[in-house]
């Protein structure tokens, strides 16, 4: 196997830099007006007598490019620079390539000198690599094979940027502009709390955004309680964060002027008010909750329907249909992008403005848009994650639409859960014959962020955890020790019994071991799909060390490692070593193969065609 690395990838900022371009070829020109488009100052050094490239003279001849007409010296590293870094040159770029005697040499010298250097078609020459790179306003998108094959990263890049929707650039410099705005509102906030409060509050609004390198960190979801001086700071950057996160790009890419303002407002006031203007405004006509003069004759419908766990054809038949005939679509925020792309672009949506510390204020204002709009005759389809019933709070909108009398205008359409799909694509059977007999479904977090009853250890079981994530330190404690409650049950009992001589009282709960092997699963069935195999008293550290990809969901129990057995450690010092993570006590998959249902079907078909 060729050895192989991977690079850092960073994003310079080359504004007023000098970089030193060698040499008078095509790549020349190129490396030219790259350096000019990152704003930099090239400066070409090649002798007078040398035959310039077409574009390199036309940048010389409209004074983009200045020329150095000399053979190159060393000394020009350290002089041809910006005055303010003593004179020494910001980048070369070597465009002669290997065979040429003076690359190695150049590339010796500026290594030395911690002067970034790349020669092209040489990567042991270079410090660093350019990019192959997709440009739309502020947002680029690169793509290196680390040297096997620039070709091949063109490609990939054309194939990544043409799956992109239009205007995603002007989309990313719109919320760009949200989020300063956020900040400077959210400052003078934290001022003015700071000086009001006798504890002197926290420090700034989360930015849950600043480092583009990393997944969002393990306290993405972590619930903003009301109790905290900065909650009224972080929810709206929480809100934009999020919306970043689960909004369709396609949706991102639409977003107007309007619906910038639109983001700034909606939280002006306490997050918790549901403003009956907002809900008629976002149905887009005036709202008559009673029935009066503004309601239509004829009630409409409501729709529950379950979107499953991501993949769009995991979608039942039924909520497909439903899709495509509802007259206003209201999605909660983790229903999959692949599934709101089946939307007809005639039908209005609303995405669920949900946020750790804000999901009762924008599930009432649901309720209000839902119920508005079948009393106007529409049909409304509630979009939600995985099945309505598994933790969808589906029961609660029904006894809602019962009160608001519109119970028999409510169907519910059922949905594949990912409690019981992800683990399946994890490859991990949650029963298994002489492995696991049963299986539960928990929550991790119960209403209100309180954390619910833990369940007990029982060998044969397989329990997966929904909304359990942000906050699995705690949980797993919950899990392999005893709680604080049923500590003082103990206490009462051992009160209660001392009389009788019987002062020992033991908790009777079964405790699950650490040892217990666990798996988190998260974006199942979704392209970027990753799985963490680990065990109980290693996970909080693996999540942490890789960061969150939400939504996801915790398996725990023995049949998260009946596929896939635990590593063994290298029988010999020649035998390949375990990846880093492995040797922390995890393993990390990432992707999902698909389903390639349909070019099956269509094989077997041709196939039995061919064969009659």
């Amino acid at each position: 196997m060729v050895d192989s690395h991977v690079s850092m990838l960073t994003a310079v900022d080359a504004r007023s830099h000098v970089h030193l371009v060698i040499g008078s070829n095509p790549l020349a020109a190129a490396r030219c007006g790259q350096s000019l488009a990152a704003g930099a100052r090239p400066l070409l050094v090649a002798p007078e007598s040398a035959e310039l490239h077409y574009a390199l003279q036309k940048r010389i001849d409209d004074g983009e490019v200045h020329w150095v007409k000399k053979t190159f010296e060393d000394s020009d590293l350290f002089t041809l620079g910006r005055p303010e870094i003593d004179g020494v040159v910001d980048a070369v770029f070597v465009t002669s390539g290997p065979r040429d005697p003076k690359s190695t040499h150049i590339s010796t010298t500026c290594k030395r000198h911690r002067i970034p250097v790349n020669v092209v078609d040489a990567p042991q020459l270079c410090t660093f690599g350019l990019l192959s790179t997709h440009t739309d306003g502020p947002l680029q998108i690169g793509v290196t094979t680390n040297g096997r094959g620039c070709k091949l990263a063109s490609r990939i890049r054309r194939e990544i940027a043409s799956s992109l929707p239009q205007n995603l650039g002007p989309a990313v410099s719109r919320l760009g502009d949200v989020r300063r705005r956020i900040h400077e509102e959210d400052h003078r906030l934290h001022d003015a709390l700071a000086t009001s409060s006798s504890s002197g509050g926290g420090g700034g609004a989360e930015d849950l955004g600043l480092d583009d390198s990393v997944d969002q960190s393990s306290q993405f979801n972590k619930l903003v309680t009301e109790a905290d001086l900065d909650a009224a700071k972080n929810r709206r950057m929480r809100w934009l964060s999020q919306v970043c996160e689960y909004w369709p790009l396609k949706r991102l890419a639409a977003i107007t002027d309007a619906d910038v303002d639109t983001i700034l407002k909606s939280y002006e006031q306490h997050a918790t008010a549901i403003s009956h203007h907002e809900s008629s405004a976002a149905i887009g006509r005036p709202s008559d909750p009673a029935g009066g003069a503004g309601a239509s004759s004829r009630l409409g419908r409501i729709i529950l329907a379950g979107s499953g766990p991501g993949h769009p054809d995991l979608l039942t038949q039924a909520t497909h249909k439903a899709i495509q005939s509802a007259d206003l679509i209201l999605a909660d925020k983790l229903v999959p992008s692949g599934v709101l792309d089946l939307i007809p672009r005639r039908t209005p949506v609303q995405i669920a403005r949900k946020f750790p510390g804000n999901a009762d204020a924008a599930q009432e204002e649901l309720h209000a848009l839902a119920a508005a709009g079948v009393r106007e005759g529409k049909t409304v389809l509630r979009l939600k994650q995985g099945d309505p019933y598994i933790y969808g709070r589906g029961g609660e909108e029904v006894e809602y639409f019962r009160q608001q009398g519109l119970g028999d205008r409510v169907l519910v359409l059922p949905g594949v859960t990912s409690a019981l799909s992800a683990p399946l694509f994890a490859e991990i059977p949650p029963t298994q014959r002489d492995v696991a007999d049963q299986v539960l479904i928990c929550t991790g977090t119960g209403k209100k962020g309180k954390a619910p009853s833990p369940p007990e250890y029982v060998a044969s079981r397989t329990v997966v955890f929904l909304m359990a994530l942000h906050r699995i330190q705690g949980l797993v404690q919950e899990l392999t020790t005893h709680t604080d409650a049923e500590k003082g049950i103990v206490r009462e009992e051992e009160a209660a019994n001392a009389s009788a001589g019987q002062t020992t009282v033991t908790p009777s709960r079964p405790l699950w071991p650490l040892s217990t092997p666990c798996a988190v699963i998260e974006r199942a069935s979704c392209p970027d799909q990753r799985v963490i195999r680990t065990t109980l008293g290693k996970v909080a550290e693996a999540i942490e060390h890789e960061g969150s990809r939400p939504p996801g969901l915790l398996v725990v129990g023995r049949a998260c490692e009946f596929l896939h057995k635990p590593t063994s450690p290298p029988p010999s010092a020649d035998a390949p070593a375990l990846s880093s993570s492995a040797q922390q006590g995890w393993t990390v998959h990432e992707g999902f193969r698909g389903l390639d249902v349909g070019d099956v079907v269509v094989g077997d078909v041709l196939g039995q065609i061919a064969a009659a």
